[in-house]
């Protein structure tokens, strides 16, 4: 897996999906705008399908936080709410990255392990729920939110579906990164 053509797919779709959005709104551009919608769409959706063939956490993340960047960027000023959910997003991630390095570091994540509660509301599947889980957890919720709006297109629902699956691979994946830092305790 080539990260860095994944996350060029993705600017490449985000800004066809983006310019697509913006020309339904204009007379006589609707059918160019649709063009370039769809065509952003399936390239974001073949991009996300092949991040999760890579079953890699990181490059999974990886590709969910570059096209909320993206979306970030063609965000308008005035959709308050929707500057505010990918800011958080993004923020999120950004302590999901975090998370990603320290786990690789078995000695320093059995230390940091120990800070987490043993509680089952504090786990997942009995792994600690540290900032890449919270992470996960939220951005699904946001994905399932904007699946309930009515109007939705069915193939913008299809590319919604996919990063939502996307992020329980990612989950899954990281499981068994936890699960080699943490091989030496009682897992």
């Amino acid at each position: 897996m080539d990260p860095v053509g994944l996350i060029s797919k993705i600017y490449g779709a985000v800004f066809a999906i983006d310019f697509g959005r913006k020309g339904f709104a204009t007379r006589g551009k609707a059918e160019e705008g649709r063009i370039s919608y769809e065509e952003g769409i399936s390239e974001a959706l073949l991009a996300f399908k092949d991040a999760q063939s890579s079953a890699d956490p990181q490059v999974i993340i990886l590709s969910e936080y570059t096209f909320i960047n993206q979306e970030l960027q063609f965000c308008e000023e005035t959709d308050t709410d929707s500057l505010s959910s990918l800011t958080k997003a993004i923020q999120s991630f950004d302590d999901a990255f975090l998370a990603l390095k320290i786990v690789e570091n078995d000695t320093l994540y059995q230390a940091v392990e120990q800070t987490y509660p043993h509680d089952k509301k504090y786990r997942v599947n009995n792994f600690p729920k540290d900032s890449f889980h919270i992470a996960c957890i939220a951005h699904r919720t946001r994905l399932q939110n904007i699946l309930r709006a009515p109007g939705i297109d069915p193939i913008e629902k299809a590319l919604l579906k996919q990063r939502f699956a996307n992020l329980s691979t990612a989950q899954s994946g990281y499981i068994e990164k936890q699960k080699k830092a943490l091989a030496c305790t009682h897992y």
